[in-house]
């Protein structure tokens, strides 16, 4: 279930933090790369000896291949990041008072819900409240 699965008409924020994204573009890039590198080879099995292929062309192709296996490595980092983040601010409003941003509901939290885009406040009313923007925190 996902943040933006609750029924909570107080809060329409919707946050977006997806641990599976960059693993999807990982294998995509590496499939690409190795593709990359077949075509490489092929490309300098067939060329014609008397024009061969351009250095700086095939250096400039093999740079751009590296820098988005070092993005996607990046993007994985940052989601680690996000998700230690998100479970510090879980920890942080467990007992604390939070009203929504339209002041329509507040509670105590006594319980959060952590999904992989967001963190929910199960309040001692029983409500569900999306922790995001607007949210008022004492």
């Amino acid at each position: 279930m996902a943040v933006s699965g609750v029924n909570n008409t107080s809060n329409s924020y919707t946050p977006i933090v997806s641990g599976t994204e960059s693993a999807g573009d990982a294998s995509s890039a590496t499939l690409n790369y190795e593709s990359f590198l077949k075509l490489l080879v092929a490309q300098m099995k067939n060329q014609d000896p008397t024009q061969p292929m351009d250095a700086t062309q095939q250096i400039a192709q093999l740079a751009t291949f590296s820098q988005v296996e070092q993005t996607i490595k990046t993007n994985k980092n940052l989601e680690s990041l996000l998700q230690r983040t998100s479970l510090s601010e879980a920890d942080a409003v467990i007992g604390r008072t939070v009203t929504s941003a339209d002041g329509k509901t507040t509670g105590v939290v006594k319980e959060v819900k952590l999904y992989s885009d967001g963190i929910i406040a199960v309040l001692d009313t029983g409500k569900e409240l999306v922790i995001g923007p607007g949210v008022k925190v004492k």
